[in-house]
């Protein structure tokens, strides 16, 4: 699945003000924190997402890897701040950040 620019200019406004639910640590990527993904995935759809890493090609390749563990695109990354996108198959109206933030 690919986006179109209009489609990243709506998930980059909708994700705006949203704050990280996922912080990839030290550890790097952990059992625990592929389960957390999955979960926030599955309720939210959008989220954001921040590796704790000074080097660019590390966080690179973390946000890589945790999109194609759970089947996520990436919408936009910035710094150490990814936002990352997939649709659920019956999304929960009052946890999904693209139903609830929809402009």
């Amino acid at each position: 699945m690919s986006l179109s620019p209009e489609q990243r200019r709506e998930y980059r406004a909708i994700a705006h003000n949203l704050k990280p639910v996922i912080i990839v640590g030290d550890k790097g990527l952990t059992e625990n924190l592929q389960e957390e993904l999955e979960r926030a995935l599955n309720d939210h759809e959008l989220i954001k997402i921040k590796i704790a890493s000074q080097d660019r090609e590390t966080r690179q390749q973390a946000v890589t890897e945790l999109c194609a563990g759970a089947k996520a695109e990436v919408v936009q990354t910035i710094g150490k701040i990814a936002v990352i996108l997939r649709r659920a198959e019956k999304p929960n109206p009052k946890l999904s950040n693209l139903l609830r933030l929809k402009h």
